[in-house]
């Protein structure tokens, strides 16, 4: 499934849905922008940590991913270590 896609389903989660396009006070691309926008300022935040060092990095990665995960959006098996 597509990051968009992905991201219209989290979007749609809760509300009320009515198959009409005739208006209403929902606005989806307000709502994934704004995601989308949290989400990379998380993830610029994790790679700006010039604490760690290179070693280290596997942590960034992990945290970017969960960044993913926390939207509920799928990273592939890559993060399934189950």
């Amino acid at each position: 499934m597509d990051l968009l896609t992905q991201l219209f389903i989290k979007a749609l989660e809760g509300q009320k849905v009515e198959v009409t396009f005739t208006g209403g006070n929902f606005d989806l691309k307000e709502s994934i922008e704004s995601a989308s926008v949290a989400a990379l300022g998380r993830i610029r935040e994790i790679l700006k940590d010039a604490a760690l060092e290179d070693a280290e990095c596997f942590q960034k990665i992990e945290a970017i991913v969960c960044e993913y995960e926390a939207l509920g959006l799928d990273c592939g098996v890559r993060h399934d270590f189950g």
